[in-house]
């Protein structure tokens, strides 16, 4: 646990309820800071893994812009990847429907980057998760795109609500799938004297 005599009230850098609920389950203390936009589209010919971490440094730093001076600002982000292809988030139920389609029966991975800035001081940390989905009928897939519960995440799927029903294994991370894999977001806490269990 972090050191109790020098506690830092963290900042995260995100708008995701799925985040929030994570850092409150481990009792950290800390507050929601929504950073400006930040343009998510991958660069030309980047990995999912350099995407990932490059996000989770970018919306890190944006909220370190608007934090006070030296207090520590957490950022995160999580892709779904489908042999190299980066899933987003879908642009609507019959875009769910097809990427739902696209992972169905099928191995894929969950890339989460963490990254914590304190000061001019920064650490990253990533989880690579690999979730396979059940072989179901177009009829299930097409009346869960409809509950639209996946139209805000990446890969059109929540693993934490209805769409545990889609899931045959997983073997890694489930925090990391739901979006903050915590046992690398508590070490970075420690490294910046984050308190948890609060």
């Amino acid at each position: 646990m972090a050191d109790a005599r020098a506690p830092s009230r963290l900042y995260l850098a995100s708008g995701s309820p799925r985040r929030a609920e994570l850092l409150a389950q481990i009792g950290v203390p800390f507050e929601v800071l929504r950073a400006p936009g930040i343009d998510e589209t991958p660069a030309p010919g980047e990995v999912p893994r350099a995407y990932v971490e490059r996000m989770a440094r970018e919306k890190a730093a944006a909220g370190r812009a608007r934090a006070p001076a030296g207090a520590p600002v957490l950022g995160a982000d999580t892709a779904v990847v489908l042999g190299e292809r980066i899933l987003g988030k879908p642009d609507d139920v019959d875009d769910a429907l097809a990427t739902l389609t696209l992972l169905n029966g099928r191995e894929h991975r969950v890339i989460s980057a963490v990254c914590l800035m304190r000061g001019d001081a920064w650490r990253l940390n990533v989880s690579e998760t690999r979730v396979r989905l059940r072989d179901l009928d177009p009829a299930t897939l097409a009346a869960y795109a409809a509950t639209g519960e996946g139209l805000d995440k990446a890969g059109a799927y929540g693993i934490q609500g209805r769409g545990a029903a889609l899931v045959a294994t997983i073997t890694g991370s489930y925090s990391g799938v739901v979006g903050l894999p915590l046992a690398e977001t508590v070490a970075l806490l420690e490294w910046a004297g984050v308190p948890y269990w609060q």
